[in-house]
């Protein structure tokens, strides 16, 4: 097989919440893949240090400051993205945040919060990208769902509906764009070790030992384990790949 199937020398790539967790661990892969990344969040300090370390990899890095679940936000993120480092041919939609209470306990400022960041966020993206896409003559969407996609769970109501939304969201991506050479796929994370899950595990007793016990692969996963899954989407090597999504979980959504 050619290597230069997963060559992304020449691209950039749009990384939302690439600041840490499972986002740094997509954009240290697409940065060893020789992608060129703009690394959006709020938190600019830390945005800022991503962008150094992956610039470290050989690659020009950015950090972009905006909220991405603002629509005059994201129009000027993505003007300054594709100002500053000449085109946008990768979007990776991962800003993302969940608060963890039961359906009758959760207020609806609470639940706006998590549909807007991890739902809404993905629409204003990917809309604001689609033009420069088009008339590049195509492009690649990845967005980051959850194995909350596929389960339901008592502790996470918005956080579930929003990455059931991404799939579907990521679906209608893929039937809408397929003619302008777009792909649009889903990675659907299972329990990754993250500041993220770091809480739960302190905010859901037995958390650690249910997840061990059911997870074939007998392990929490690594940010890095993404860096993979995330070149094959967003090269030429998933050309013929659009509107799917895909586990990633050691085994996890597998087991009954």
């Amino acid at each position: 097989m050619k290597t230069e199937l997963f060559d992304l020398k020449g691209r950039v790539a749009i990384v939302t919440g690439g600041n840490g967790g499972i986002g740094l661990g997509i954009a240290r892969g697409l940065a060893d893949a020789g992608a060129d990344i703009a690394v959006v969040g709020r938190n600019e300090e830390k945005s800022k240090a991503a962008a150094a370390e992956l610039a470290g990899r050989g690659v020009r890095a950015i950090a972009v400051t905006a909220d991405v679940t603002a629509k005059e936000a994201v129009a000027g993120m993505v003007d300054q993205v594709a100002r500053e480092l000449g085109r946008i041919d990768i979007l990776v939609n991962n800003a993302g945040i969940n608060i963890r209470k039961p359906p009758h306990a959760l207020e609806i400022e609470e639940w706006s919060s998590v549909i807007d960041t991890n739902l809404t966020s993905a629409f204003l993206c990917s809309r604001a990208v689609h033009p420069l896409m088009k008339a590049a003559g195509g492009g690649k969407v990845i967005n980051i769902g959850s194995m909350m996609s596929i389960f339901g769970a008592s502790f996470a109501p918005a956080y579930a509906a929003s990455k059931g939304g991404i799939v579907q969201f990521t679906r209608s991506c893929a039937c809408a764009w397929a003619a302008d050479n777009i792909q649009a796929n889903a990675i659907l994370p299972g329990w990754i070790d993250t500041d993220l899950t770091k809480r739960a595990r302190v905010e859901i007793g037995g958390l650690h030992e249910r997840v061990l016990a059911r997870t074939p692969a007998a392990r929490w996963g690594a940010i890095d384990d993404f860096a993979g899954i995330a070149v094959f989407l967003a090269s030429s090597a998933s050309a013929f790949v659009t509107g799917a999504a895909i586990p990633v979980d050691g085994g996890y959504s597998i087991m009954s």
